[in-house]
């Protein structure tokens, strides 16, 4: 990231960054890292591909940064799991930073790939009920953040690097059928 660029994307979320419970995310392991570290790599990427893509990078920056911001692990409480998490930290942006409906839905949609997963492999996850359409992204912006969170976990999930190959494959056949015209 140029330095401009990161002035600009510093400019974009100095009051997450500086709030006290955003901090609480260095305590939670996510991927192998901290949540912290991981939301702020996914929201740095999507400012990149938000700058390539002409989208807003207010948006895509504010939720990228706040698309994992829950408390506690994915194990701990139901609202917390695998599934359910892109709701709790959806709520929570809204609670803590007001977030517009626009931020709100990108945050709840950044886990699509997922969803998409187990309606084809229902047998993932089996307690978790989810709607494809429900968590289907609604915008460009949307899009950025489920592809950067992807892409970010590969890189920090390396055990685990087939299963997301095999997402971000999937992701980019969504996206090729959704908006090839």
């Amino acid at each position: 990231m140029t330095k401009n660029n990161k002035e600009e994307f510093e400019n974009l979320v100095c009051d997450i960054l500086e709030n006290d419970s955003f901090l609480e995310l260095k305590k939670d392991l996510h991927h192998g890292t901290s949540k912290y570290e991981h939301s702020i790599r996914v929201a740095k990427l999507s400012y990149s591909l938000g700058k390539f893509f002409k989208a807003d990078l207010r948006s895509v920056s504010r939720a990228g940064l706040l698309h994992d911001f829950f408390f506690g692990t994915r194990k701990e409480k139901p609202e917390n799991s695998y599934l359910r998490h892109p709701i709790t930290a959806r709520n929570n942006a809204k609670r803590y930073f007001n977030v517009s409906d626009k931020i709100a839905e990108d945050i709840k949609t950044h886990m699509f790939h997922q969803v998409l997963l187990k309606k084809i492999f229902p047998f993932i996850n089996r307690k978790e009920k989810v709607s494809l359409k429900e968590f289907k992204p609604k915008s460009k912006e949307g899009w950025i953040i489920c592809a950067s969170d992807l892409l970010v976990s590969i890189m920090e999930c390396e055990r685990f690097q087939f299963t997301y190959v095999a997402n971000v494959t999937m992701l980019l056949i969504m996206n090729i059928i959704l908006f090839k015209n």
